[in-house]
């Protein structure tokens, strides 16, 4: 099954237990995976099913900020509560461990010597955790990886 069958098979089962909040979100991401898909003319694969959620929850966290800067508490619970439903669907999240060892192992086999090579860093990182880990904290972390 893939990752589109199963968010529309949960939207289903969200109708039949007439979970309005939940129903909502499903309906929110099967809409911005047709846009993408009428945007690009594409049918997406999982991996790009994924960057969407991956982006829908980056949307969402930069809200629950912003609701919590101007003192909105109703709209950041409503945000954190979409924001465990996406993440429901997207693939376990690597530690902090074996995001380091990915880090080490991506170094030693680019022969990065300086920040300069960063760029040939994130690219293998990103080619083995994408979707699995926050790719902004990944550049962090091998930035002062290779700053050392």
């Amino acid at each position: 099954m893939t990752l589109k069958e199963r968010i529309t098979e949960d939207m289903k089962a969200a109708m039949r237990a007439a979970e309005k909040e939940r129903l909502s979100t499903i309906r929110m991401v099967q809409a911005a995976i047709k846009q993408r898909e009428v945007d690009e003319r594409i049918v997406l694969d999982d991996a790009q099913v994924i960057a969407v959620l991956e982006k829908m929850v980056k949307q969402r966290k930069e809200s629950v900020t912003q609701f919590e800067q101007g003192h909105r508490q109703d709209l950041a619970d409503k945000e954190l509560a979409e924001i465990v439903l996406l993440q429901s669907y997207l693939p376990t999240q690597l530690s902090a461990a074996e995001v380091d060892a990915l880090i080490k192992e991506a170094i030693a086999a680019t022969g990065a010597a300086s920040v300069k090579d960063m760029g040939k860093v994130m690219a293998a990182v990103k080619a083995k955790a994408a979707g699995r880990a926050d790719m902004g904290a990944v550049s962090a972390s091998i930035k002062a990886a290779l700053s050392a």
